[in-house]
């Protein structure tokens, strides 16, 4: 492979790092949410939810529009700044982003399960895109995504999640929770209230194996659907932290690869050769 080429699957390279690299999907299941019982009498309320059965109901209804719009704001370990910018996807994971690199401004990525496709700047033999695929052997890429369901996901049964009280976020009527947890924790999510499939839980835990702690302030707002997360992820290498906002969820328009005779894989250009 030429020096031009190598350069540029380099870039392209840079760009799937910069989503893969940092925070996974986890599976989910649509599953009913209990409702609480109201008290009898002509103005009967029904009771205060709890930030569990908060961030319970809230995930039951974002595990079921699989697609929305996100803005997401990263400051890594290395104290650069990275951004995303279009439509997560959950229930199997996904994306359509912009990326908003320092090192690679314009950049766009697609990711469909384990598979992203990386907009490179110039062609390569004629194609546009390259395709990275995550898995290996067989077994799934474990990754963080960073879509609004995942968030839910870890703090599914989090007795430290407390309710700070109602606020505006971007203009947006919404509750704020808060809570800093432990890696013990991350890996009892989900365990008290069981609203995902077992299989997806366990992808959950392997996929936050690594991080030592985590802090995260939630605003869900009233339509019940998570508006921003703030998070602060550490791990053996360091401390990022993410800004996420959500909006137009089921709205978004679904995912879809590039044309299949746009796209060249990662192994191709290894080689040298677009064949």
């Amino acid at each position: 492979m030429n020096k031009t080429a190598r350069a540029r699957a380099g870039i392209a390279m840079a760009g799937t790092a910069l989503l893969v690299g940092g925070l996974t999907a986890c599976g989910g299941d649509k599953a009913a949410a209990g409702s609480g019982a109201a008290d009898g009498g002509k103005s009967a309320q029904a009771k205060a939810q709890t930030p569990v059965d908060a961030v319970k109901a809230s995930y039951v209804k974002t595990a079921a529009a699989r697609y929305a719009k996100a803005e997401i704001s990263t400051v890594g370990k290395d104290g650069t700044t990275s951004g995303q910018s279009g439509t997560k996807a959950w229930y199997p994971s996904g994306h359509d982003l912009s990326l908003k690199d320092e090192k690679h401004p314009g950049a766009r990525s697609v990711m469909i399960g384990d598979t992203v496709y990386t907009k490179m700047d110039k062609p390569i033999d004629g194609k546009s895109w390259m395709r990275l695929e995550l898995s290996k052997d067989g077994k799934p890429g474990v990754r963080l995504n960073e879509d609004p369901a995942e968030y839910l996901a870890m703090l599914l049964g989090q007795e430290k999640l407390t309710l700070v009280g109602a606020e505006q976020t971007d203009g947006v009527d919404a509750q704020h929770y808060k809570g800093s947890f432990t890696n013990a924790d991350l890996l009892k999510a989900d365990e008290s209230t069981k609203v995902m499939e077992e299989k997806n839980r366990q992808y959950l835990h392997e996929s936050v194996k690594h991080l030592t702690a985590f802090e995260v302030d939630l605003w869900i707002g009233k339509d019940g659907y998570p508006v921003r997360v703030d998070s602060v992820s550490t791990d053996g290498d360091g401390t990022s932290r993410t800004t996420a906002k959500f909006s137009d969820y089921g709205a978004a328009a679904p995912v879809a690869a590039p044309p299949a005779d746009q796209v060249i894989s990662f192994d191709d250009v290894l080689k040298g050769s677009g064949s």
